[in-house]
């Protein structure tokens, strides 16, 4: 019936003259809805030729709509339009103040704040920088408060990348490789680099896909590498390995990870060089000694507790410690990943953070050890709050892509960003010029190290250091509110040594063993 009245239609069109004219839109819209009517794949659009495909026109708007149209300031997921706006105000050089006060519900669970002083300290330090593997290392690394958290090539796009490294040489900050390993668009602008080491080991990978130390001694003894990250789980999709499809693996992409091109790549789950606390321990100081001594940590989302104990126990036993553990939250981004596990599985930064700072307090470690905190920091604030939960300093990723111009279009999985930061299609590129997107990078974080400097000044401190739980307090209801030391357990130097039994967290200790990650029977 439908073919017939288009048919007809058609013909009355051309014997009517004026509307002859009208077929050069029409005879098109009937061929899609004959093709429509008689294709099997889609049910709507066999019953509703045509009509139907308005259906998935609404669905590829629909992001966009809702970003611009229907979601308030605070609104949106997983960054908000005030919070995005914050960052690309930043990295512009742009007016970040905001008028009128706050638009959050002070009354409701949604809010939590800073304890500020009477007395600020403006005699407070211009900035800060901290210094890791001072005493386990030949050529220990002096770090900025805010770094470029992991983020691969191949994930990102050849000219992102440069302009990040770009941007990190220009603010004297660090640029984390991400697994997918060092790149010559790392190398382009000698920025500082964190190479990020998965269980994939690009880079540093025999054809077999084990950890080749020779690769590793020559790579990491560059001196643009000045840490090394030890990639256990990140917050995404922790407990989860990867496969790089071939088509996928580009020559740009195959050179530096260092596998053959067009061939799939596939990252286990877990550490092939490794399956114990100790061992892991040992591969750490491997990591040590074959770069010349640099300082080497780990990077965790925090998963079973007992596990996270395992590795205390094994730090006693063996007197062998990471550098740095970088906490990375659930809240974590990433390219791709299973929707259950970016939404159901892996802890949230603040727990994580604070049962890692509690791990190595509670076994007097938390000396050797320093903590970097991961997962949606994006805000002066937000860094406040993680050196409150005991963070020594914190990396971003999302924010970074913020300031290279992303506007969160929710299409890094496809390859199809709209900006050219999370695609390698050269024409979706084109618009990103490394020259002016460089320096928006070292603004936003200039900026945001600006912010976190007032914000230590009107708490009267004069580092963030000094910051401590009981400075941040957390609303429980609209009537009740209270610090966060009280709200959460925070271990004293030693406790777990000395008492498991009396803390939170003695089922966990003793179900942890140095020589294994499996529950103690």
């Amino acid at each position: 019936m439908v073919p017939g009245l288009l048919l007809a239609l058609c013909a009355v069109a051309w014997l009517w003259e004026p509307a002859r004219w009208a077929l050069v839109a029409f005879v098109p819209l009937a061929a899609i809805a004959l093709w429509d009517f008689f294709q099997h794949d889609h049910t709507l659009r066999r019953n509703y030729p045509l009509v139907a495909r308005i259906r998935w026109l609404m669905e590829d708007l629909r992001p966009f709509a809702q970003a611009y149209i229907v979601e308030s300031d605070l609104e949106g997921r997983p960054f908000s339009h005030q919070a995005r706006a914050l960052v690309y105000a930043r990295a512009k050089g742009d007016l970040d103040s905001h008028p009128m006060g706050t638009e959050y519900d002070v009354y409701s669970d949604e809010y939590e704040w800073l304890s500020h002083s009477i007395a600020p300290k403006a005699e407070a330090p211009e900035y800060w920088r901290l210094t890791v593997g001072e005493s386990t290392c030949a050529k220990p690394y002096t770090t900025a408060m805010l770094n470029i958290s992991a983020m691969s090539f191949g994930s990102l796009s050849a000219k992102a990348i440069e302009a990040l490294n770009a941007g990190a040489a220009l603010g004297d900050f660090a640029h984390n490789t991400g697994e997918g390993s060092i790149s010559k668009y790392h190398r382009s602008h000698g920025g500082d680099l964190i190479w990020e080491l998965g269980s994939g080991y690009f880079g540093a990978r025999k054809q077999d896909g084990n950890f080749d130390p020779e690769q590793f001694r020559d790579r990491s003894a560059d001196d643009q590498v000045k840490m090394i990250e030890l990639k256990l789980s990140q917050g995404a999709k922790p407990g989860h390995g990867g496969v790089l499809p071939a088509a996928k693996v580009t020559p740009e992409i195959a050179e530096a990870r260092g596998v053959p091109a067009g061939v799939t790549v596939t990252s286990p789950a877990a550490h092939p060089a490794f399956s114990t606390p100790i061992e892991m321990l040992e591969f750490v100081a491997k990591l040590r000694e074959l770069s010349g001594g640099k300082p080497v940590g780990i990077k965790l989302c925090v998963g079973q507790p007992h596990e996270l104990f395992a590795m205390g126990k094994a730090m006693l036993e063996t007197g062998l410690h990471p550098d740095f553990i970088t906490v990375d939250g659930a809240e974590g981004g990433t390219g791709a990943a299973p929707l259950e596990l970016s939404n159901s599985v892996g802890m949230p930064l603040r727990e994580g953070q604070i049962m890692v700072r509690n791990m190595l307090v509670g076994l007097n470690l938390r000396s050797k050890v320093k903590i970097a905190a991961s997962g949606k920091i994006h805000s002066g604030a937000q860094m406040a709050k993680a050196f409150a939960l005991g963070a020594d300093w914190c990396n971003a990723a999302r924010p970074f892509m913020f300031a290279l111009g992303c506007v969160q279009s929710m299409n890094c999985h496809k390859g199809t960003c709209p900006t050219g930061v999370a695609t390698q299609e050269a024409w979706r590129q084109r618009g990103l010029v490394v020259e002016d997107k460089a320096p928006r990078v070292a603004r936003f974080q200039k900026q945001t190290l600006h912010s976190l400097r007032e914000i230590v000044i009107a708490m009267g401190l004069s580092s963030p250091w000094e910051i401590t739980p009981q400075d941040m307090r957390e609303r429980l209801n609209g009537a009740r509110s209270d610090a966060i030391d009280r709200i959460y357990t925070f271990l004293e130097p030693g406790e777990l040594l000395e008492d498991p039994d009396s803390t939170a967290y003695a089922r966990h200790w003793h179900a942890a063993r140095a020589d294994s990650f499996r529950r103690a029977q």
